[in-house]
């Protein structure tokens, strides 16, 4: 199989720490913004709606969006619930995430991270985008006090899906992250879990 990844980008991410994690090897190939990879993935039809991540499976099927390409994969894994609610609970967290969560964690990451978005990031736009993201992340915290994951006893996909962007929200975001205690021990959950690599791995 072969992955076209942004580097740098969470929903990228997401794909390539899954696959780390059930022990995965794709053939990937890096189209960064700009890049003149991305610009030949485009102009052979390689990106289904234009954009990355796209994954190329057998028999030259290609599949977009990064929640899609985590249920193919993940589907039959140990991250896959066996059981229907718990399956639910996992796709609405998924669903969540890219309705919610990263239209506002992640944009604010992107303003104050990527050159050619800094005009985009004025002092009310950020202010706003901070304000929501910590509404957000407190979705989160209250979800996972008492819990360990997100969806079941597990960790599924849901929390794959989740902890790209939730854990650069700090570093890369300036979101305030001492704030959500509970979600600070789940990250660290994750990132213990067996096969995980980081975002610049």
């Amino acid at each position: 199989m072969r992955l076209y990844s942004m580097p740098s980008s969470g929903n990228s991410y997401k794909v390539r720490l899954l696959a780390a994690m059930v022990g995965l090897r794709l053939e990937t190939v890096h189209c960064e913004f700009r890049s003149a990879a991305l610009e030949a993935a485009k102009a052979r039809g390689a990106l289904p709606f234009g954009k990355v991540p796209a994954l190329q499976v057998e028999g030259g099927v290609v599949l977009a969006e990064s929640n899609a390409i985590l249920c193919h994969l993940g589907e039959g894994t140990a991250f896959w619930p066996a059981d229907a609610v718990n399956r639910a609970q996992m796709l609405g967290w998924m669903f969540w995430e890219q309705y919610n969560h990263e239209p506002v964690i992640a944009v604010r990451q992107a303003l104050v991270t990527y050159p050619h978005r800094a005009a985009d990031a004025t002092p009310a736009r950020l202010a706003d985008l901070l304000e929501r993201g910590h509404a957000l992340l407190g979705v989160m915290e209250a979800a996972l006090a008492g819990r360990d994951w997100l969806a079941g006893d597990a960790a599924s996909l849901a929390d794959i899906c989740l902890y790209a962007y939730t854990h650069s929200a700090g570093p890369r975001g300036g979101f305030e992250m001492d704030r959500f205690p509970a979600l600070q021990a789940w990250l660290d959950r994750v990132a213990a879990l067996p096969g995980h690599v980081r975002i610049d791995d």
